[in-house]
């Protein structure tokens, strides 16, 4: 074969694959977004509400409390809750269940209590049962974080 001719076969094998690699780059570029699941959605929905109600404790914020949680969720947390200076906690959420119309969240808590000068650690697991739409807290099995210990 003639040389010329072999340069424009591989110019022109260059351009097709070109316009290939574009043609695919376009069509793998769809706009198509799975939507979160119903179950994903109610899973970052509790996650969110017990960061809440953790920030609203650390900052003895009852009407925060209140909001976020059923009218017998409130009493139980205001009968547990016990006056302290400060309060520092940290949650890790270790399971998820949802059995409607409830959704029930694990956490590993761990927590620091000041208390005129005297600090307090304490660590347990907890259960906070949200429900409703938006979620709240109805209750707390387990060891309860809000309660400052003695």
């Amino acid at each position: 074969m003639d040389f010329k001719i072999m340069n424009k076969l591989m110019k022109i094998s260059c351009q097709i694959l070109f316009i290939a690699l574009i043609l695919v780059s376009f069509s793998c570029g769809g706009k198509d977004v799975k939507k979160a699941s119903e179950e994903s959605r109610l899973a970052q929905e509790a996650f969110r509400l017990a960061e809440t109600l953790k920030n609203a404790y650390e900052q003895n914020d009852r009407s925060t409390l209140e909001e976020n949680s059923t009218k017998e969720g409130y009493r139980e947390l205001i009968v547990a809750i016990k006056k302290f200076d400060r309060a520092d906690l940290a949650f890790t959420p270790t399971w998820l269940e949802i059995k409607d119309p409830a959704v029930f969240l694990t956490i590993s808590w761990k927590g620091t209590w000041t208390v005129k000068g005297k600090a307090t650690e304490e660590r347990g697991l907890a259960i906070f049962v949200f429900e409703g739409k938006p979620l709240q807290l109805a209750r707390i099995q387990r060891e309860n974080p809000f309660k400052q210990p003695e």
